[in-house]
C-alpha cells in the first residue's frame, strides 16, 4: 500500500482507497475456497456434487495465482504484469501492470464465482480496477471544459520517432463528438469511465515521488516504428517535475508554449474483455440464483461499455471513408465519424489548472482484427442487464456487432487466418494510400496497423484471443456469418497444430502475410483469393495455448467438432502435465531480443532532461541508460553477459494474463466438454 495519499486525493478518497485495499488483500491471499475431505469445492459440496477433474485443476491453479507468497499481486491487490521484474514486451517492467491484467483478474474471479458460488471476489476485483485503473475526478479534473464541437487539436503521426515532436496544427478542423452530451446526461458527470492502459505499480520509475505506487505512466507516443525499446516512459500527469523544462511534452508535440496537463490512453480490447467477463459472471450467477449479488458490478460494466464507444470514432472525428487529406477531409457530424469497430485506443486529457481549464478527447483511426470483440458488442446491444444508459449506446453496439463480423469476413485470408486491419488515416496523417489499396467502407487495408516493430499482426496470439471471442459469440447465438468465419479459421489453425504422444504440442507463433483482401462489398463479399498467410515458426507458449484451447472448446461445444474437442483437451493436458511449477504453468523462453537493451532512444539534439532517479535523457540515451534501475535486478547479470557477447539468456516467466487464461481455459473445459 502506498505510504502517502496521492496529493490530488481528498482525505476521504484516501480513506476509501485504504478500505478497498484491505478488501483487495483477499484477492492475493492463500486460496479461501477449501476442499472438504472428499475433494469437493465449497459450491460443489453444497450441491452434493464432487468437483470434476478440470474444475479441480482450475481451483489448484487459482490457488497458486492468489497465494500471496507467489508474487502475482501488489500489497494493494493489483495484479502485476508478471511475477518476474526483468521482462520487456509492451510493458517495459514486470511490476508494471496493464488494463489487460485487470480485465483478466475480473474474468478469473467470475469463473471463481461460478465454481465456488462466492461472488464477493468478482465484485472486489471490479472495485480494485475502478479504484486504481480508472482515473478519479481529481485525476481528470478539467473535463467540464471539454468542447465537443472542437474535440482536439490536430497533430499528424509520423513514420519514425526522429520525426517527432509533431507540430500541433489548429488550422485543420476536427469533427464534432456526438456522444459527449449523451454520456453526461446518462451518468451525470463529464469524467470518462474507462481504464488507462499502463501503470507503474511499485513506482519503479519514481513518478509518484516518495510513494511506493501505483502511478499512471505512458510510453508509446511516436509513430508505428517506435518499439518498446525506443520509448521514453513519462507520467500521465506532467507537472514539469521531471524531464526537461516542459516535462516530457516537447518530445512528442510541438507547440508555442506548454501547460501542465494530464492525459490518459485506453486499450479498448481490455475494457471490452471486462464487459465480456461481466456477462459470463451474470450468466453463471443467475444459474445459481445469485445475480442480485453482482447487479451493481454488472451495471458498472454496462457503463464502461457505453464510454468504450469512443473507440469507434476516427481520431479527429473526421468522416469515415476516402479521407486522404487532413485539410480537405470532411469533419464528421453525427455518427459519420464512426467506423463502429474497436480501434487501437481512445484517449483524453486536459489542463491540471482548474482555473484555466481545457480538455480534449480523441478516438483512433486504426482498427486491428485482433482487438474486435463481437460478444461484448452482442451483450451491450441485446442483453438487458448490460444495456447502456445512454440514448444511442444500444443501437451503436448493435451496428458495431454487424460491422465487426463484416470486418472478420473481409480480413479472412484464403487459408483462414485473419489479416491485419484497416485505417481511416493512412500513415496516421490522412495521407494518400498506394493506388489499388483494398477498402472496407472506404477505410484502407493495413497489413500491420499501428505498429511495425514487430509487425502488429505477426503474433498468433491475436488470432487466438480474437477468435475465442467469436467462438463465445457463436456459442451464444446462431449467427451464420460468424460461424462461417470460425469454421474456416479453426480448420486452418488445426492444420497447423501438432500434438505429440508425450504431451508436447506446437502451434503457429509468427505469421507472414502477402497480398490483400478484395474490396468489401457487403452484398457480394469476395473470396480473398489474393490474401495469404504462412507460418514462419511455431511455439508452445502457455498463455496463447490457453486462449487457443478456449477457442476450440467453445467451438466444439457449439458444433460437435470432435477434433477441436480432442485438441483442446490435449493442449490443456499438455499444459498441466508437462509445464506446471510451483508458481503456475510456464515454459522457458530464450530472449534474443534483449540485445536491444542497448538500443538508442531518439531524443532531439539540444533536448536534455532527467528521469526521476537522475538518469540523463539526451541524444546519447539508450533503453538501458534511462532505466538504470535494471542494473539492480537479480536477473540483470544474464542480460549483461549477453550484451557482452555471451549466450542468449533464457527466462521462465509467469505473466498474470497467461496464468489467468490457463485457469479460465480449464474452467471452460470443465463447464462445456468434461
Amino acid at each position: 500500500m502506498r505510504a502517502l495519499p496521492d496529493p490530488h486525493e481528498s482525505p476521504g478518497q484516501f480513506s476509501r482507497r485504504r478500505l478497498l485495499a484491505l478488501g483487495a488483500a483477499a484477492l492475493a491471499t492463500p486460496l479461501a475456497v477449501s476442499l472438504n475431505p472428499a475433494g469437493q469445492s465449497a459450491h460443489a459440496a453444497s450441491a452434493g456434487v464432487a468437483a470434476t477433474e478440470y474444475e479441480q485443476r482450475f481451483l489448484d491453479l487459482y490457488g497458486k495465482i492468489t497465494d500471496s507468497a507467489n508474487g502475482y499481486f501488489s500489497p494493494d491487490g493489483i495484479p502485476y504484469h508478471s511475477v518476474e521484474t526483468l521482462i520487456v514486451e509492451a510493458p517495459d517492467h514486470g511490476h508494471e501492470t496493464t488494463s489487460e491484467a485487470y480485465s483478466y483478474l475480473i474474468w478469473l474471479q467470475a469463473m471463481y464465482g461460478k465454481v465456488s458460488g462466492d461472488w464477493s471476489r468478482f465484485n472486489a476485483a471490479w472495485e480494485i480496477m475502478e479504484q486504481f485503473m480508472i482515473p478519479t475526478h481529481a485525476q481528470q479534473p478539467t473535463n467540464s471544459f471539454y468542447n465537443a464541437s472542437k474535440p482536439a487539436t490536430y497533430a499528424g503521426e509520423h513514420d519514425l520517432p526522429s520525426a517527432y515532436p509533431s507540430q500541433l496544427d489548429p488550422s485543420i478542423a476536427a469533427g464534432s463528438d456526438p456522444i459527449a452530451a449523451e454520456l453526461k446526461s446518462a451518468y451525470g458527470t463529464d469524467d470518462i469511465y474507462g481504464m488507462h492502459w499502463l501503470q507503474d505499480v511499485d513506482n519503479v520509475y519514481g513518478y509518484g515521488g516518495g510513494a511506493t505506487g501505483p502511478v499512471y505512466i505512458n510510453t508509446f507516443q511516436r509513430g508505428p516504428q517506435e518499439s518498446v525499446w525506443e520509448t521514453v516512459p513519462h507520467p500521465t500527469r506532467d507537472e514539469f517535475a521531471h524531464g526537461g523544462p516542459n516535462g516530457y511534452l516537447d518530445l512528442f508535440t510541438g507547440d508555442a508554449s506548454y501547460a501542465r496537463q494530464w492525459k490518459y490512453t485506453n486499450a479498448p480490447d481490455a475494457d471490452a474483455r471486462a464487459v465480456q467477463a461481466a456477462y459470463w459472471a451474470h450468466v453463471w450467477a443467475s444459474a445459481q440464483g445469485k445475480e442480485g449479488e453482482i447487479a451493481g458490478t454488472v451495471a458498472k460494466a454496462a457503463k464502461m461499455g457505453d464510454y468504450l464507444r469512443y473507440a469507434m470514432f476516427d481520431k479527429y472525428f473526421k468522416q469515415i471513408g476516402d479521407c486522404t487529406d487532413p485539410s480537405g477531409c470532411t469533419p464528421g457530424s453525427g455518427k459519420s465519424s464512426s467506423h463502429y469497430l474497436l480501434s487501437w485506443y481512445y484517449a483524453w486529457g486536459g489542463a491540471t489548472d482548474t482555473s484555466a481549464g481545457w480538455a480534449w478527447r480523441i478516438g483512433c483511426s486504426h482498427s486491428h482484427g485482433g482487438y474486435q470483440n463481437p460478444l461484448a458488442a452482442h451483450v451491450l446491444s441485446s442483453y438487458a442487464p448490460l444495456q447502456p444508459k445512454s440514448a444511442t449506446g444500444k443501437e451503436d453496439w448493435a451496428k458495431s456487432l454487424t460491422r465487426q463480423i463484416e470486418f472478420y469476413r473481409w480480413l479472412q485470408s484464403a487459408e483462414g487466418a485473419i489479416a491485419g486491419g484497416a485505417t481511416n488515416s493512412w500513415r496516421g496523417r490522412y495521407a494518400e494510400p498506394p493506388s489499388g489499396t483494398a477498402t472496407f467502407y472506404g477505410m484502407h487495408y493495413d497489413e500491420k496497423p499501428v505498429y511495425h516493430d514487430p509487425p502488429s499482426n505477426q503474433w498468433f496470439g491475436f488470432q487466438a484471443w480474437s477468435m475465442e471471442r467469436v467462438a463465445e459469440y457463436c456459442h451464444e447465438t446462431d449467427d451464420t456469418d460468424a460461424r462461417v468465419v470460425l469454421d474456416r479459421w479453426v480448420a486452418w489453425a488445426l492444420s497447423e497444430t501438432t500434438v505429440n504422444a508425450d504431451g508436447t504440442y506446437s502451434f503457429p507463433s509468427t505469421l507472414r502475410w502477402s497480398g490483400q483482401p478484395d474490396d468489401w462489398d457487403p452484398a457480394n463479399p469476395g473470396g480473398n483469393a489474393g490474401l495469404h498467410v504462412s507460418v514462419a515458426d511455431y511455439t508452445d507458449d502457455v498463455g496463447v495455448a490457453a486462449a487457443y484451447a478456449k477457442t476450440l472448446t467453445y467451438y466444439a461445444a457449439a458444433s460437435g467438432h470432435t477434433k477441436a474437442a480432442s485438441t483442446a483437451k490435449a493442449l490443456l493436458d499438455g499444459l498441466w502435465e508437462r509445464y506446471q511449477d510451483d508458481l503456475g504453468v510456464a515454459v522457458p523462453e530464450e530472449r534474443a531480443d534483449y540485445r536491444r537493451f542497448s538500443d538508442p532512444v531518439y531524443v532531439p539534439g539540444g533536448w536534455s532532461g532527467t528521469m526521476p532517479n537522475g538518469d540523463p535523457v539526451d541524444s546519447s540515451s539508450t533503453f538501458a541508460s534511462i532505466r538504470s534501475f535494471y542494473q539492480d535486478d537479480e536477473d540483470w547479470p544474464k542480460v549483461e553477459a549477453y550484451l557482452g557477447g555471451g549466450p542468449v539468456p533464457s527466462f521462465t516467466y509467469h505473466r498474470f494474463w497467461a496464468q489467468a487464461d490457463i485457469a479460465l481455459a480449464l474452467g471452460v473445459y470443465a463447464e462445456l466438454l468434461e
